[in-house]
């Protein structure tokens, strides 16, 4: 019997073949935190040592809270920097640079084959190039910097196939939207996720990028496809080292399958308050909207911006609502400055922010109030999520959040 990728990769770094179900030990290749990083630093001394093992391996990023909102945030990163000048981690980027998942491959710190964990849940994202990677606790990185090492459970594989072609304004997020809709947000607990199929094949990075970063929202271990040229292209002069692309066996077992034909996908929706209660854009056209909220490590990339654009050029923003925009990073706002595309979305009336995670966590720039509704094109809408426990949040994908923000309401921009 064949193996999965997961299977693969996870038994090369353990040294030995591996089979589902075992725990290992391994040493990660990369270990990403981010504003984490101050309490992560704490539980580090308390382990009793000195100094951070293999700090080249280490890469910390400042995203979540940025600028900072307020003085306990401001001293957390304060300690952060000093942490990582104390510790010799040179892999450091500050306040300026943009969203963790996407700084990571832009950085070069992400290749096919790689072993990445992140004290971030979306870690995931990265194996849109090749890589397992996943997300740990901050206890569980404190330990890698103290040993270098930590268990891992093998998980099972679940197989996703995709095929057909999208219809016009149809985007990766529809997909994950109905792929989340019918495996739940539980129904791939601690499973890896293989997407394969002619149509994944045929996406571009930001696409691909899209699924396995939501991977983690229907409970994925990981999430994994096989670079393809695109890929490849991109992380060409950002990769300064050899790597090597791992890939399931052909008769590899797998827990479950299943398949998508894109060719009649809808415009999808998430509604309040969880990933999975997923229905068609058209069964809540006319939903009064707030804020929209256009950014985070989903959906903020160029080919997003492109997009976004191409519906607003020319256009003005709904008066009743505020629309956020939030680039994943400073490389991204650079191209899209150079387009023409940031003048489009200010000409409209949005909100130009900088680089970073935004509203996202519930900290600050752009926090709804009581009852009020935001259309994101972020990956959870979880009750609090954006920072208030009595708003409401829908995810749906970047076209149908500028159609909306036209009219104030939600739209199938189909009609």
């Amino acid at each position: 019997m064949g193996k999965t990728f997961s299977e693969k990769i996870l038994g090369v770094k353990a040294g030995k073949s591996v089979v589902p179900g075992e725990i290992i030990e391994v040493e990660p290749d990369v270990a990403m935190s981010h504003d984490n990083t101050a309490a992560i630093s704490k539980t580090f001394y308390k382990i009793g040592v000195e100094r951070v093992c293999y700090p080249e391996r280490h890469v910390v990023i400042l995203d979540h809270c940025t600028p900072a909102a307020n003085e306990k945030f401001a001293q957390n990163h304060k300690d952060i920097r000093e942490f990582v000048h104390q510790q010799g981690i040179r892999n450091f980027y500050d306040i300026h640079v943009g969203i963790c998942h996407q700084v990571m491959p832009e950085k070069g710190h992400v290749w096919p084959g790689a072993l990445i964990v992140g004290a971030d849940s979306h870690t995931t994202s990265y194996g849109a190039f090749g890589a397992f990677s996943t997300g740990i606790g901050r206890s569980e990185m404190a330990a890698i910097m103290a040993r270098g090492k930590i268990w891992l459970r093998v998980p099972e594989t679940i197989r996703v196939s995709v095929e057909g072609k999208f219809p016009p304004g149809i985007s990766s997020k529809d997909l994950m939207l109905k792929i989340a809709g019918t495996i739940g947000a539980d129904g791939a607990l601690y499973k890896a996720i293989e997407f394969c199929g002619p149509t994944i094949e045929q996406m571009s990075v930001a696409s691909r990028f899209v699924l396995s970063n939501m991977a983690v929202e229907v409970g994925a271990k990981a999430g994994y496809m096989v670079p393809n040229r695109a890929i490849l292209d991109f992380l060409q002069g950002r990769v300064k080292r050899e790597f090597e692309i791992i890939q399931s066996d052909p008769d590899a077992e797998y827990e479950t399958e299943y398949r998508f034909d894109v060719s009649d996908l809808e415009p999808m929706v998430a509604k309040p308050h969880t990933v999975d209660n997923v229905v068609p854009v058209s069964m809540v056209k006319g939903t009064k909207i707030d804020q929209v909220f256009f950014g985070s490590c989903t959906n903020a990339r160029v080919e997003d911006f492109e997009v976004v654009a191409e519906v607003l050029r020319g256009k003005k923003v709904h008066p009743g609502v505020r629309m956020l925009v939030f680039p994943a990073s400073r490389e991204v706002f650079l191209e899209v400055l150079k387009k023409g595309w940031i003048q489009d979305l200010a000409d409209a009336g949005c909100v130009i922010m900088n680089p970073g995670c935004g509203p996202c966590m519930g900290n600050h720039e752009g926090v709804p109030a009581n009852g009020e509704v935001t259309l994101a094109t972020s990956n959870r809408n979880f009750k609090g999520r954006l920072g208030n426990k009595e708003a409401f949040v829908y995810l749906v994908s970047p076209r149908t959040a500028a159609v909306s923000a036209l009219t104030g309401k939600i739209e199938d921009f189909r009609e």
